[in-house]
């Protein structure tokens, strides 16, 4: 039985109509900001997205590790709607913020107190050449779409010899960890088959360190170690021969190109803003400043240099974290949480609402970390506002720290 989860508005209007926050995208995104704003108590949120089907892709990941069934992925758009959140079952086209307007493709006009973009992410395989055609075939996958993560786990459970290749382009991309997380999933299955020693595996990744977070970082070091992988750093895909199976792998800090003959290639293309997107034209007159990590846009989103690249622009700033007292020690109780240095969380301090209003309590996840912007929510649904946060969305690597806010 299917609960009543939106309130559904089919009706053209003659005029625009008001909501106190309008999110445009109902993806793993808007949905997670959607349900923090309405527990926040922000009774008047509307959220626009065409899509009548909803992906959960952070799932995929595990599909290609053969750890789910794409089928736990995919749930109506209706189910997954928060109770009390307005669906509007319409495609933004384009974004006033002078006027603080929203245009659909119905010609239907929304206007605003705050807007949320997070219309996702468009996946560019002819930003490779040679990827958009070797995709899916002669041993090449990628997690990124649907249907090739079946795809990949078939390549990973078949594979006895021989070397798999596991690439990360630069620039934004939908989840900084996902490309790891596959060859980590692929190396952990050949281990426990006994075969992992008969595996060449190459990790190419176009950051100079697996981690920008130390601790994280140690952490990949050591699975790395463990598994025997080979990591290139500051290297991507550049060019791909998919009958032939080879790859070329580009060192951004030499400039040298390797080719690579590989058995198995799990590539993540590189991503931009969606073709048509309001996203792809509103970012750009959005003001920006070198020296500080957060900016209003005209219509009173807040944004980030780092956050408005991925089109998830978020509500309010995070609270800064209270310097700590050089007389009071780090705890050491045995109940502390994984990756958390002091096993509480941070200091209870609350950022000045933005005027004329913000939601109490909500806050933007910075990446301190890697190419991602996701907002926090809270794990379990009890733990309070403020409180140590599971981060996690469509875009962003799952953790559990009370000391860290990036993903």
């Amino acid at each position: 039985m299917t609960r009543p989860a939106a309130d559904a508005d089919p009706a053209p209007a003659a005029t625009p109509v008001h909501h106190q926050v309008l999110i445009v995208g109902g993806g793993t995104a808007g949905i997670t900001v959607a349900a923090r704003l309405r527990r926040a108590g922000v009774r008047d949120v509307a959220l626009l997205d065409p899509a009548e089907t909803h992906w959960y892709q952070p799932l995929w990941t595990l599909v290609g590790g053969g750890q789910a069934p794409l089928r736990a992925a995919l749930r109506p758009e209706a189910e997954v709607i928060p109770p009390g959140v307005r669906w509007l079952r319409e495609r933004a086209t384009a974004v006033d913020p002078v006027a603080r307007t929203v245009t659909t493709a119905t010609g239907r006009v929304f206007s605003y107190g705050r807007l949320v973009l997070a219309p996702g992410l468009h996946l560019d395989w002819d930003g490779v050449p040679g990827l958009a055609r070797a995709v899916g075939h002669h041993g090449v996958s990628s997690n990124y779409r649907a249907d090739l993560a079946p795809y990949t786990w078939e390549l990973i459970r078949r594979m006895r010899r021989g070397t798999a290749v596991f690439t990360m382009p630069s620039g934004p991309v939908k989840c900084g960890g996902a490309p790891q997380k596959i060859a980590y999933l692929a190396a952990d299955h050949w281990r426990k088959r006994g075969v992992l020693g008969d595996i060449r595996i190459v990790l190419a990744l176009p950051e100079p360190s697996l981690f920008k977070v130390p601790v994280f970082a140690r952490a990949l070091e050591g699975a790395v170690h463990r598994y025997g992988i080979e990591v290139r750093l500051q290297t991507e895909l550049t060019e791909l021969d998919g009958p032939g199976r080879a790859a070329v792998l580009t060192d951004h800090a030499t400039g040298r190109a390797e080719t690579v003959h590989y058995d198995l290639l799990h590539a993540v293309p590189p991503q931009r803003a969606r073709s048509g997107s309001p996203t792809a034209r509103w970012r750009i007159r959005a003001p920006r400043t070198a020296t500080s990590r957060r900016t209003r846009t005209p219509s009173g989103a807040r944004t980030s240099p780092r956050c408005s690249p991925w089109g998830t622009w978020h509500i309010s700033p995070r609270p800064k974290r209270a310097p700590r007292s050089a007389s009071r020690p780090r705890s050491s109780s045995p109940t502390s949480s994984p990756g958390s240095a002091a096993g509480r969380p941070p200091p209870a301090t609350t950022a000045t609402p933005p005027a004329p209003w913000s939601p109490p309590g909500t806050r933007c996840c910075w990446p301190s970390s890697t190419t991602t912007c996701a907002p926090h929510r809270r794990s379990p649904s009890s733990t309070p506002l403020g409180s140590a946060p599971t981060c996690g969305s469509s875009s962003a690597t799952a953790c559990r720290s009370s000391t860290s806010r990036g993903c």
